[in-house]
């Protein structure tokens, strides 16, 4: 697999997915009492100031709250610093604005500024009870999506959970490590501290929101899930969260810091700041619309994204590698891919492109991905198997070797420190946007496409009965993985049989050879 820049094509498919679907003080013990239900339930205090959000018969929401200050100025490209204290009382009754990205997705970059690290809260009604913590964090390759995407009401509503969303800073103001930014070694990875800010707010104001800060769990899908990896070996978030839920994450696609440096430095060259006596001011002093564009980082074919990097202060080591190891954070860990994560991409490909995937392509779609081992990848996915297929053949290849199988060696790694419930979402009919269900080909269960039975994400058909079944039973057993550490009695745990939930609107069941199905003995022998 080439390491290189996750191109600009691959960005936009991480987040279309989801729009197309669409350190203060604390107390010394947070949890130690459980508060009397508040006067006005619309009313919650944070080490800040006073919110005011919206209260619905069943669920509250607190909206666009600031966890960090706005990363602007001198600082740009610093560590998140606390957010400043508010007089009065904040509206909270709307979500902030995305942060900084570029046009390529659906909204063309609108409602976006740099000022945009804040948080949304969803609470069930208030209670004496505190209700256990999910952190949702986004995806969209790292340069495109927002918290705002994620309506939370049927995981706090019907699972009884509090759901916190949050935003973060993405692309090259989330990522870009030129040396100049500071000191060796404690540069990259802003985005990622972000969320470090986020989860530590969550510490130190949850339970004014009725939640329980030491029932935490940090959830995320696609670069959300590859986020999670990250800080189940990140030093800064230990201690932070208590389980963790990684859907369809790419976890192996780190960039380490002399590679992510070489890329800042021909970024920064790009943007016009080269003398190295003056670079980081001249960074800084850049329009910010004129950083809208990414710095890629790492890429698959014609997809790519920015995103973490490894050797730094925020992220010493490979997640990968720990992970497989046993070295990540001892925590109940929920995990899952689905059954055709590539077809969206190359769904959306084809869109962009109008034009046919032939038989002469599918050398040079394989070439472009997995590099000098093309020729082994296409005798493992002839054409043959899928029908002459090159659409679904190259979506099977990359799905199981960039999604599958990399999910099934951190499933064994992470299983090596804690309970790990394995998934794969196998709705094959699962409902997709408009121009998806138009093509010569089917998507499938691909990227993203579970993320409707989670949350009312909208723009796509309504689920049938049977696929309702489904999402509230993905709903039941996210939520109490949330409240309990365990999906439920219905699903058992990641053994020596490597037991998985294969998630069905037809019934779910458990499967025992998803790795021999997904080629990963094959896919590991690439590695060696």
């Amino acid at each position: 697999m080439r390491r290189e820049s996750f191109g600009r094509r691959a960005v936009t498919v991480l987040v279309a997915a989801l729009v197309l679907l669409a350190g203060c003080a604390r107390d010394d013990d947070p949890a130690a009492s459980s508060p009397s239900p508040p006067a006005d339930p619309a009313l919650v205090q944070t080490t800040t100031g006073t919110v005011r959000g919206v209260v619905a018969p069943d669920h509250r929401l607190f909206a666009g709250i600031p966890y960090a200050a706005p990363p602007v100025g001198p600082l740009r490209w610093q560590a998140p610093a606390p957010a400043p204290s508010w007089p009065g009382v904040r509206d909270a009754t709307r979500t902030g604005p995305r942060c900084l990205q570029d046009g390529s997705d659906l909204e063309m970059g609108r409602q976006t500024s740099e000022d945009c690290l804040s948080l949304n809260v969803w609470t069930p009604p208030p209670s004496e009870r505190k209700r256990a913590v999910m952190v949702w964090i986004h995806g969209g390759a790292f340069i495109n999506g927002s918290s705002g995407i994620y309506d939370s009401r049927w995981l706090t509503t019907r699972g009884d959970v509090v759901v916190v969303t949050l935003n973060y800073r993405l692309g090259a103001l989330g990522f870009l490590a030129h040396p100049a930014l500071g000191p060796p070694g404690a540069v990259g990875n802003y985005g990622l501290q972000d969320q470090q800010a986020a989860l530590r707010w969550v510490r130190d104001n949850i339970a004014n929101f009725g939640g329980d800060p030491g029932a935490v769990t940090i959830a995320g899908e696609s670069a959300g899930g590859m986020s999670v990896c990250d800080h189940l070996v990140a030093p800064g978030s230990e201690g932070l969260f208590r389980a963790a839920v990684i859907q369809s994450g790419p976890c192996q696609a780190q960039l380490a810091l002399p590679e992510a440096q070489r890329a800042s430095v021909d970024y920064a060259r790009d943007a016009g700041c080269t003398d190295p006596r003056t670079v980081a001011t001249c960074l800084r002093a850049l329009p910010a619309d004129g950083l809208r564009k990414p710095v890629w980082f790492y890429r698959i074919g014609d997809d790519a994204l920015s995103g973490p990097v490894t050797g730094t202060k925020v992220l010493p080591v490979d997640p990968m590698r720990e992970i497989s190891e046993g070295r990540a954070a001892k925590v109940p860990v929920l995990i899952g891919t689905n059954h055709d994560e590539f077809t969206l991409f190359v769904a959306l490909e084809y869109l962009r492109s109008k034009g046919p995937y032939t038989e002469a392509r599918y050398p040079q779609l394989l070439s472009s991905t997995f590099g000098r081992n093309a020729a082994a990848v296409a005798a493992r996915y002839p054409l043959s198997r899928y029908a002459g297929s090159v659409p679904l053949a190259y979506s099977a290849a990359v799905t199981d070797g960039v999604f599958a199988c990399v999910a099934d060696r951190m499933t064994q790694g992470l299983a090596k420190q804690d309970s790990v419930y394995a998934y794969e979402f196998d709705d094959r009919g699962a409902p997709a946007p408009d121009p998806l269900r138009s093509l010569p080909f089917p998507v499938g269960a691909s990227h993203s496409l579970e993320l409707r039975y989670l949350f009312d994400i909208g723009g796509a058909p309504k689920l049938n009965p049977d696929q309702q079944v489904l999402s509230d039973q993905m709903i039941d057993a996210w939520s109490q993985f949330v409240r309990d550490g365990h999906p439920g009695d219905d699903w058992p745990a990641f053994d020596a049989q490597e037991k998985r939930l294969s998630l069905r609107p037809d019934g779910s069941r458990v499967k025992t050879d998803f790795d021999q199905a997904r080629q990963c003995p094959f896919w590991a022998g690439l590695e060696e």
